[in-house]
């Protein structure tokens, strides 16, 4: 239960941070694609410092799922994770929500992601691309064998930036299904028709990048 409640609030931080940050600086056009990109990646540091040290800090169902996919934690493990995850992201766009009331802002912009240009299988195939890369760097550095659990947490942070700059242009990038469901279900309209990519597209990236960290890299080496 402790490793719920840790990764309910590491993704009340993440979500919240990343997308009041968003919202709040006016997207790419105040604050930008690299504070927005930054706002996501030290979200991820401050989590992995703090509530990583009781639940491993995954803050996200793709994670979390090429964890279980390589054995690294149990079905009942992964269904707390996953969760604690969907329940931090609601709280965290309540929250956001809350505050835009409050302040009589609009509510139309929570962070939700979207197709832009790409249509949904170009936002499927961009979104499957950066999970994967962000899920293989996060399978190999938190590997018992190649891993570096010291420097686990700024790595995984810089890796969610670098993923980002390419991401928002496109996506507002997810990589994240519990970072882009409760924006979606709060938002509705457009955001909720396409939120099916930003759940269907971690979960493929992240389950081949644990099958690639585990027959390629073979990070599940004893």
């Amino acid at each position: 239960m402790k490793k719920a409640i840790a990764e309910c609030l590491g993704t009340f931080m993440l979500v919240f941070f990343g997308t009041a940050t968003a919202v709040l600086g006016n997207g790419m056009e105040g604050i930008g694609t690299t504070g927005i990109a930054l706002a996501f990646g030290l979200s991820i540091v401050a989590a992995a410092y703090s509530i990583g040290t009781v639940s491993g800090a995954h803050l996200n169902p793709a994670v979390s799922v090429g964890m279980w996919l390589n054995k690294r934690i149990s079905t009942m493990e992964l269904v707390y994770y996953v969760v604690g995850q969907i329940v931090g992201g609601f709280l965290a766009s309540f929250s956001l929500l809350a505050i835009l009331k409050t302040a009589s802002l609009d509510t139309a912009n929570l962070g939700q992601n979207g197709f832009g240009e790409l249509g949904a299988m170009g936002a499927l195939l961009v979104e499957i691309i950066l999970t994967f890369i962000f899920v293989l760097v996060i399978m190999t550095v938190t590997s018992a064998k190649k891993g570096n659990a010291r420097l686990a947490g700024v790595v995984i942070g810089l890796t969610l930036t670098m993923v980002h700059l390419v991401g928002i242009p496109l996506t507002g990038t997810s990589v994240n299904p519990a970072r882009s469901l409760a924006p979606a279900v709060l938002a509705g309209g457009t955001a909720l028709s396409e939120v099916w990519v930003f759940i269907v597209a971690p979960i493929i990236g992240g389950l081949l990048a644990a099958l690639v960290s585990k027959y390629l890299l073979n990070t599940e080496e004893q």
